[in-house]
C-alpha cells in the first residue's frame, strides 16, 4: 500500500578536495551508487521521494571525517530545511561511516525534522537522543 502523502526530498553531494588520503570516499563508485539506490527504494513505500545531484561546482576541502560530512547536504523544502550537511542533522557521527551517517540524517528529516536545529541556531546541541535540546 503507497502512501498517499509524499514528501520529496533532495541528496546534494558536493565536489571535494582531499588533502589527506586516509579521509577518502568515492562518492561516484559503484558502492555508493548502489546505496542511494537501495535508499531511495527503501524510502518511496514511505512516502519519501528522494533525489540526488551533484554539484561539481562547489568544492569542499576534505582534511577531516567532520569535513566529508559537510559533502552531503540534505534539502527537504516541506519541512523549512533547505541545504544543511549531514554533520548539521545527526551530530557527532558514531561510526564514521559515511553511508549510516547519510541514512540516519535521511531518516530525520524525513521523519523527525522537528528534532534538526535550524540552520540559523547558534546554541550547541547534544545530538544523543535527537530531542534537539
Amino acid at each position: 500500500m503507497a502512501c498517499k502523502n509524499v514528501k520529496q526530498m533532495v541528496i546534494t553531494i558536493f565536489d571535494q578536495n582531499h588533502l589527506k588520503t586516509d579521509w577518502y570516499f568515492d562518492f561516484d563508485g559503484q558502492p555508493f551508487h548502489d546505496f542511494l539506490a537501495g535508499i531511495i527504494s527503501e524510502m518511496e513505500p514511505l512516502g519519501v521521494v528522494l533525489s540526488v545531484v551533484r554539484n561539481r561546482d562547489a568544492i569542499i576541502s576534505i582534511s577531516s571525517y567532520t569535513d566529508m560530512l559537510n559533502v552531503v547536504k540534505i534539502s527537504s523544502p516541506q519541512d523549512g530545511h533547505s541545504n544543511q550537511c549531514v554533520g548539521h542533522i545527526i551530530g557527532k557521527s558514531q561510526r564514521c561511516d559515511i553511508m549510516d551517517d547519510i541514512s540516519t540524517a535521511v531518516r530525520r528529516v524525513a521523519f523527525a525534522p522537528e528534532t534538526i536545529a535550524p540552520a540559523s541556531e547558534f546554541r550547541k546541541v547534544c545530538h544523543n537522543c535527537g530531542c534537539g535540546c
